[in-house]
């Protein structure tokens, strides 16, 4: 729930706190998700933060509230930097919530993660959290915890959470190595930035994999699709009944049963290993950004290249998904036979979309990084 630089060190009273969260558009319409969201996580803000922190001497501010004139990019990065402490609504899984925390663990300051119970990341689940309800009794009791965590925190000193627990997605490393007891300044296990970058991009050559396979599926159902068509095409102008146009597309039905059944499948597993990339693949490339560009090394513009590849391939791939999947929508109304491997079909479309939709984000920040270094 807290990290710091060491486990059980005091670090110096915190003075000040940058809560990071979505903040949704005060400006939206009544009613609307946003204006809902900006209206909820104010109240968060207000009712629960603002107030654990103000208990013991602390100031917290949110992103809209910095009072300086200036780029607010750049203020809201040197805000989640080199605040005392930070306290990040996790609810949801927000990308650029995400990134910000990535940039924290990095520098291994003083955390407190919060959230909407039921809406944790996946890939931060196992990190103590302090998990709230919107009822006004559960809100109290958020903030309640949220002082206690101060207290302690301030009294025993802050518990170590290691960035390496979210750039790789592994469990948290517990307390001073032995090596670290005798002296040593740093852990022989503890991997570096090397070892990072190789564990994510493990992840994202099996992403490769399965977009590779989702192409090759797409391919097998388009084939079958087409000889179908032709089939139908036949039996129309030869005027035959209904009942051997219903056994064809029965037949058809059943042909594409399987390779729909494994596109749903490999879409789940590609959208499942985005999911759990995310935190860290966005702390890398908050690590790649704050790192010199002469001591970046070879290893960050390869990792960079694969981002934006693998963003390119899976462009390509879902125009092939998005096309066939509006296709596959009529199919529903010709036979019952047709409605569970369009439904397969219809749930594949729908997992990429919101698994591209990230990995475009990625590749965007990889993209920028990358022009940096031509300058």
């Amino acid at each position: 729930m807290i990290a710091s630089l060491a486990l059980g060190q005091k670090a110096d009273r915190p003075r000040t706190c940058f809560v990071i969260g979505p903040i949704g558009d005060p400006y939206a319409a009544h009613g609307s998700s946003e204006r809902e969201a900006y209206e909820h996580h104010l109240g968060i803000f207000e009712q629960v933060i603002a107030p654990a922190c103000k208990r013991y001497g602390i100031t917290a501010v949110r992103g809209d509230g910095i009072p300086h004139a200036g780029d607010i990019n750049e203020q809201i990065c040197r805000h989640v930097i080199e605040c005392d402490l930070v306290i990040a609504d996790v609810s949801g899984g927000n990308p650029n919530v995400m990134y910000e925390l990535g940039l924290r663990h990095i520098t291994g300051k003083p955390t407190i993660h919060i959230g909407e119970a039921g809406l944790l990341p996946f890939d931060i689940a196992s990190i103590r959290t302090i998990r709230y309800q919107r009822a006004r009794s559960h809100l109290t009791g958020a903030r309640k915890e949220i002082e206690s965590a101060l207290e302690v925190g301030l009294r025993d000193g802050f518990e170590l959470l290691t960035p390496a627990r979210v750039l790789r997605g592994l469990q948290t490393i517990e307390g001073p190595s032995s090596a670290a007891e005798s002296g040593d300044t740093e852990d022989e296990d503890s991997p570096g930035l090397l070892d990072d970058f190789v564990a994510i991009e493990v992840g994202l050559d099996e992403m490769t994999a399965d977009m590779e396979a989702i192409t090759k599926t797409i391919e097998t159902i388009g084939a079958l699709t087409e000889q179908t068509n032709i089939e139908m095409l036949d039996l129309t102008q030869a005027n035959a009944p209904a009942s051997a146009r219903l056994a064809a597309v029965a037949r058809y039905a059943q042909s594409i049963g399987a390779p729909a059944g494994e596109l749903n499948a490999v879409a789940g597993d590609f959208a499942e290993r985005m999911a759990t990339l995310d935190s860290g693949v966005r702390a890398a490339l908050g690590l790649i950004e704050v790192t010199p560009l002469d001591e970046r090394g070879e290893e960050a513009e390869e990792f960079l290249g694969q981002l934006m590849a693998l963003a390119e391939s899976a462009q390509e791939g879902m125009a092939q998904l998005g096309s066939f999947g509006t296709s596959a929508g009529g199919m529903v109304v010709v036979s019952r036979h047709l409605r569970k491997p369009v439904k397969d079909i219809s749930a594949a479309v729908k997992q990429m979309t919101s698994a591209i939709t990230c990995m475009g984000e990625w590749a965007g920040k990889a993209r920028a990084l990358a022009h940096s270094t031509t300058e």
